[in-house]
């Protein structure tokens, strides 16, 4: 019998994380058919278009003298499907997503999961074992009282979400539901209020609405109070008309959120049905170590040094 919590292998020697009920672990395969259907209607993902997709784009990386990324068919896609097999549409995500590296380099330094474990320890990033019910992969962060800033800094905090988001980036189903993001901002107190600054908010509003090469489709606020609208008045003004209509404030009314997202997909800390319990984000961490070899090979992507020096 697997331990629950142990990092087990299934029959294609992919890892995964027993919990008892559900199994969590990273969706490496190809999507299911009914997802390449929707890829089809959605994506524009057909045989023609995919074909001078790739062509194109191709020519536009080769216009990019000093950017080095991969050129296999399973790669471009991690940007070519968020951007509607639209080639111009995706470099100019690829550029945006390798320059944030450049102009932020604090914050964007060592993305990997085992200079990160102190984040993923404090349970405060966790993956959600199942995706809702629409295949979207969900993550939730919890930015209240279980953040102790004086032991994760908030530009750590904002690297183990990059790592998170990488690992959903180049899974094939989630480039073609999407992913939404729970933020529990449950005793939020002006400790974690005072880490932001309006010069942070506007960079972590530039990587989710011009950088990363994920379809997100939703960010819920969950158990927010009045305090919270401190905070919010600091991103504010970043905050594009898109990502504002794709916002949800729900506070404590779980049924609000359950409106978006099914109970089934839900544990009972936000009153969900669920047969598992929110996992502890240190069974994340077990996870995507596993994976620390493509995080490393990933962090050799980008513009050259001499580019850099440039800029």
């Amino acid at each position: 019998m697997v331990q629950p919590g142990k990092l087990s292998f299934d029959e294609d020697n992919f890892p995964y994380v027993d919990l008892g009920t559900v199994r969590m672990c990273m969706d490496k395969q190809e999507a299911p058919d009914w997802a390449l259907e929707v890829a089809r209607k959605e994506l524009r993902e057909t045989p023609d278009i995919m074909k001078e997709s790739f062509e194109k784009l191709n020519q536009l990386l080769d216009e990019e003298k000093h950017l080095i990324v991969p050129r296999e068919e399973t790669y471009l896609k991690i940007y070519l499907r968020p951007a509607h097999y639209y080639p111009e549409s995706a470099i100019k995500r690829i550029k945006n997503f390798f320059n944030t590296k450049i102009k932020h380099p604090e914050a964007c330094r060592d993305l990997l999961p085992s200079k990160l474990k102190h984040v993923f320890d404090a349970d405060i990033l966790q993956l959600l074992p199942v995706r809702d019910q629409l295949g979207r992969r969900m993550i939730t962060i919890h930015a209240g009282k279980k953040w102790k800033p004086s032991q994760v800094p908030l530009i750590d905090l904002f690297r183990g979400v990059q790592v998170m988001i990488w690992g959903a980036m180049v899974e094939p189903l989630s480039q073609i539901c999407g992913g939404l993001v729970i933020i529990d901002m449950e005793d939020l107190s002006m400790t974690q209020i005072m880490q932001f600054t309006p010069s942070f908010a506007a960079m972590l509003l530039d990587y989710v609405q011009e950088c990363i090469c994920l379809r997100l489709k939703a960010v819920h606020i969950v158990n927010n109070s009045y305090i919270f609208n401190i905070l919010f008045n600091i991103f504010k003004p970043f905050i594009k008309e898109k990502l504002r209509k794709r916002l949800h404030f729900h506070g404590k009314d779980f049924k609000s959120l359950h409106k978006h997202i099914d109970k089934s997909c839900l544990p009972a800390k936000y009153e969900g049905t669920a047969s598992w319990e929110m996992p502890h984000s240190s069974l994340t961490y077990e996870l995507f170590h596993w994976y620390e070899a493509d995080y490393e090979k990933a962090e050799t992507y980008g513009f050259t040094e001499e580019y850099k020096k440039k800029k």
